[in-house]
């Protein structure tokens, strides 16, 4: 038994006429009265009633008709869960990202789009620091994580980056710090005594260490003031005057009472990484190339995005 055989008795208790029946299947009468037999017999029950002047359903034919078609609906429903699942259409899609990522318009439009597109794909929107995301990509509890490091991050065996977009980073300041003053480009030694608010360890991992590095370069010690846990805090600390911060320029368009964003004279360059796997889930993929079509790389020599393919990890 097969789920032909249901559809030929289902085409057969619709048309109630074997040759009309065999017309809409597209296959002669012998062969469709032979099929209805062996159904019948696999069974063991007669199906219809047959006369030379009429077909009729048998009850044991009535109680089965409404079964085979639950059963023919039940198979288009998984056919279709299967090429859908196959298309990217269907599924769940787990994606990490930093702060700053749904204010990039590139992510923000391809979450949008993704959601219009994708409407019966579940979306698991997760804030996280870099290394969690990176944890959680390897423990298959995300597809795909969006991170900021100015360099391509350290990753395990079988993970993938590539990058998204470069940013010149920004000072922000309170209006009335003296950096703000005025609208010359501030250098990194004019940081040289001011207060500096950062992210704590975690969600600041690869970015303090890169700017505590640019300090030393221009030959001071920095001076911490505070550690925040999130950008809201961050933010609110900044505006609060009690200290300076750098910022990506997409976070600068959020607008903030008494706070003012100056532009570097030594231009600090932030990149917004994706990492996944080396295999993606058709939902991932279908993500992946909303966010980036061509795939995109940093040529970190030239210190310009250029068209590539992503960016393997050394292992």
């Amino acid at each position: 038994m097969d789920l032909r055989h249901f559809r030929y008795f289902v085409c057969v208790a619709e048309e109630m006429h074997f040759g009309r029946a065999a017309m809409r299947l597209g296959i002669s009468q012998p062969p469709l009265s032979q099929q209805i037999r062996a159904l019948e017999d696999e069974l063991g029950a007669r199906l219809f009633e047959r006369t030379s002047r009429r077909v009729k359903l048998t009850e044991a034919g009535r109680m089965f008709l409404p079964e085979a078609r639950e059963t023919l609906a039940q198979f288009d429903r998984a056919v279709r869960v299967v090429r859908e699942t196959e298309r990217g259409e269907l599924g769940r899609l787990g994606l990490g990202f930093t702060a700053s990522a749904p204010f990039v318009p590139k992510i923000a439009d391809a979450l949008y789009g993704f959601g219009q597109s994708h409407p019966l794909v579940e979306l698991a929107l997760q804030e996280l620091p870099r290394d969690d995301q990176i944890l959680q990509i390897v423990n298959d509890e995300l597809d795909i994580g969006i991170v900021r490091a100015f360099d391509r991050p350290a990753l395990p065996a079988g993970l993938t980056c590539q990058c998204l977009i470069e940013e010149e980073m920004v000072l922000a300041l309170r209006r009335e710090h003296p950096l703000a003053q005025h609208d010359a480009e501030v250098r990194i030694a004019d940081l040289a005594g001011v207060p500096l608010v950062l992210y704590g360890a975690a969600n600041g991992a690869g970015f303090n260490e890169h700017f505590l590095a640019l300090c030393e370069a221009a030959g001071f010690q920095p001076r911490i003031a505070l550690h925040a846990s999130s950008f809201a805090t961050l933010l609110g600390l900044v505006a609060a005057g009690f200290g300076a911060t750098l910022l990506a320029p997409s976070l600068a368009r959020v607008h903030v009472d008494n706070l003012v964003f100056r532009s570097l004279a030594d231009p600090v360059r932030s990149r917004l990484w994706m990492i996944h796997k080396h295999q993606l889930s058709p939902t991932a993929r279908a993500f992946r190339e909303m966010v980036t079509g061509p795939a995109m790389r940093v040529s970190v020599d030239e210190e310009r995005v250029e068209p590539a393919i992503g960016i393997e990890s050394a292992g």
